[in-house]
């Protein structure tokens, strides 16, 4: 059974604080579903599409229209995820693309929230799936079932929207800050950019391209603090040559406005 852990979501909802030997059971197993690289056995169809964390969908010329602001993807019942569009959209100037990764135990809901007010500055599309159990899968067992499911998010984004393939970025909080920049590394020739608040894990199935990283994590961070995380993940990842924007603030486990702001301004730098 894999160590089970609470977190502070953006609205500052309390959790308990992961322990220095669940973190370090937590590395271990993801790198160790990292390793295996095949989809993990599961009866749904998602888990079938894409091995070893490798992502497939591509930006083409859009066939349909989107619908603007935020919609459902309409893509499953129960979890699904969501899609915001800008009032600016405009078919015929291609979109950066954002795609964000919640927390442990939350939901596209929250996760796209902190953004919705800075999308329609920055130009930018959301797009948000619901991983399919409490958090993502490499946490669990092998790349699989989530990595499917955002192929399909992705599909059905370039199906309606015109997005600019040298501005696709992945972003996310927490266990989904883990999970962006282990899956972002793993197809750093598709994301040119990754951004990660109060990351705690690494492990991506391969290191393709050199995406650029953006860290942010709190210095009261309680739940993943940011010694044994944020700053050695930082460290770690300059040290392997990539370039890396670090930011720490005064604060718990949580993406703060002024952090949301930096991240979009650094994506359009």
């Amino acid at each position: 059974m894999r160590p089970r852990a609470s977190f502070l979501g953006e609205d500052g909802s309390d959790g308990k604080p992961v322990s220095r030997r669940d973190a370090i059971r937590l590395v271990l197993a993801a790198g160790a579903a990292a390793l295996a690289g095949s989809c993990r056995s599961a009866p749904n169809a998602d888990t079938k599409l894409a091995p070893a964390g490798r992502l497939v969908a591509r930006p083409a010329p859009p066939t349909g229209k989107p619908v603007l602001g935020k919609s459902s993807l309409g893509l499953a019942t129960g979890r699904d995820g969501l899609l915001y569009v800008p009032t600016s959209y405009d078919a015929a100037v291609p979109a950066p693309l954002v795609l964000m990764l919640h927390g442990a135990g939350q939901s596209a809901e929250i996760g796209i929230r902190p953004f919705l007010p800075l999308a329609d500055a920055a130009g930018a599309i959301l797009v948000a799936p619901d991983s399919r159990g409490s958090t993502w899968d490499f946490l669990y067992g092998p790349y699989g079932a989530d990595v499917a499911f955002i192929d399909r998010a992705l599909a059905h984004v370039f199906e309606r929207c015109a997005v600019d393939p040298s501005r696709i970025i992945i972003e996310g909080f927490s266990d989904g800050a883990s999970y962006a920049l282990s899956l972002g590394l793993t197809n750093g020739d598709f994301f040119s950019r990754i951004v990660a608040f109060s990351p705690c894990i690494l492990a991506p199935a391969a290191r393709v391209g050199r995406p650029k990283i953006f860290i942010s994590h709190g210095t009261n961070d309680r739940i993943l603090p940011i010694d044994n995380c944020g700053r050695r993940l930082a460290a770690q990842l300059v040290s392997s040559g990539y370039d890396v924007d670090f930011h720490e603030f005064t604060g718990p486990h949580m993406v703060p406005p002024d952090m949301a702001r930096a991240a979009m301004q650094w994506l359009n730098a």
